[in-house]
């Protein structure tokens, strides 16, 4: 599996418009999609998913250069969803096909049926025509994030949940990552963002920026629970090596002031056949971590908050190379996730 950095042919992204998950009939998602395929399309191809009653309509609002194809899912998460590709040694690209079950299946009950969701990987490789392997892991893209050089970066809370995969041992998932992502080494970090409706994605939390550098949502804050997950995130960092012996660097990214979802956005959503509601109150998983790299670019989430400018001002040092690209993305925040997970690179053979 390359680092996120390395070379795509592309990027693919899910339609949203469930009621129950978006609000507004998913149209205030809707245009916040459409910025961030819009800002990754300025360098590299993305590819829009939809379902066939929303065709007409996105392929209105989406610019010319983003190819829209109908393809059939339940959600819009195509991180999580969507085929891991990667790569062999003589640069052909294959597709992995994880079991997705809804981040946890009927005992969570984020939605259900996710039928269609589960064909999205086999879909992907078919429509590239490369061939894909199919792991019996219940893993989701999100979960997981590699240098490129055999390091696999993961959470306990949300890989050894009992709501994946009861019945592997920690070191049968260890074997299925490894034999499928094609990594050495997997470094476990107890548990992801506070309040991640994903058990605590990795890629809310920490990501590598290049090979032996990390960065890490942070807050000074001691009395947010976060500060305690951070902590103790960056002292297992700080205490071990990658696959290929180096210690890690690690950077600290300040997390948005903590964000709430308010009476309107909670009254805008339908109760429709889950038992997960997401009421007014609640607090969002904000974080900065949750950014897209693309080919020369940096597309990242903002929250109009005073850390919105430092932490674009830190990822644009950590990619000297890249043009760091802010969408306002509260909108995909309170869908559950942001712009790491609505997108899904394919790297280029």
């Amino acid at each position: 599996m390359p680092a996120e950095w390395e070379k795509h042919s592309g990027c693919w992204m899910l339609w949203c418009q469930r009621s129950d998950t978006w609000r507004n009939g998913g149209k205030p998602g809707q245009r916040a999609f459409v910025e961030v395929a819009t800002a990754i399309s300025q360098f590299e191809p993305v590819t829009m998913g939809v379902n066939a009653d929303q065709y007409e309509n996105a392929r209105a609002m989406l610019p010319s250069q983003v190819r829209v194809i109908e393809l059939s899912n339940d959600d819009s998460w195509m991180r999580d969803c969507g085929a891991t590709f990667v790569v062999n040694d003589n640069g052909a690209v294959r597709g992995v096909d994880w079991v997705f079950n809804a981040w946890g299946g009927l005992e969570k009950m984020m939605y259900f049926p996710w039928d269609k969701d589960a064909l999205i990987a086999t879909k992907m490789s078919e429509i590239e025509g490369v061939d894909y392997y199919r792991s019996i892991l219940v893993n989701e893209g999100g979960s997981i994030h590699t240098d490129g050089q055999g390091t696999l970066l993961t959470t306990e809370s949300c890989q050894l949940n009992p709501n994946r995969n009861p019945k592997l041992s920690r070191t049968e998932i260890e074997t299925q990552l490894q034999d499928y992502c094609g990594i050495e080494k997997i470094i476990w970090l107890e548990q992801g963002v506070f309040e991640d409706e994903t058990d605590g994605h990795i890629d809310n939390l920490c990501c590598f920026v290049r090979p032996g550098v990390v960065a890490l949502t942070w807050t000074d804050d001691k009395n947010d629970p976060q500060y305690e997950r951070s902590a103790a995130a960056y002292d297992l960092l700080m205490s071990v090596t990658d696959a290929q012996g180096r210690s890690l660097e690690i950077h600290k990214i300040h997390q948005p002031n903590p964000m709430y979802m308010t009476q309107e956005e909670a009254h805008g959503l339908d109760v429709v056949n889950t038992a997960f509601l997401r009421p007014e109150g609640e607090r969002l998983a904000g974080s900065y971590i949750n950014f897209y790299i693309a080919n020369g670019g940096i597309i990242m989430p903002q929250f109009d908050d005073e850390y919105d400018a430092p932490a674009m001002q830190t990822l644009a040092e950590l990619f000297p190379n890249h043009k760091v690209v802010g969408i306002t993305a509260r909108e995909i925040l309170l869908g559950g996730g942001n712009i790491h997970c609505i997108t899904q690179q394919q790297p280029a053979p």
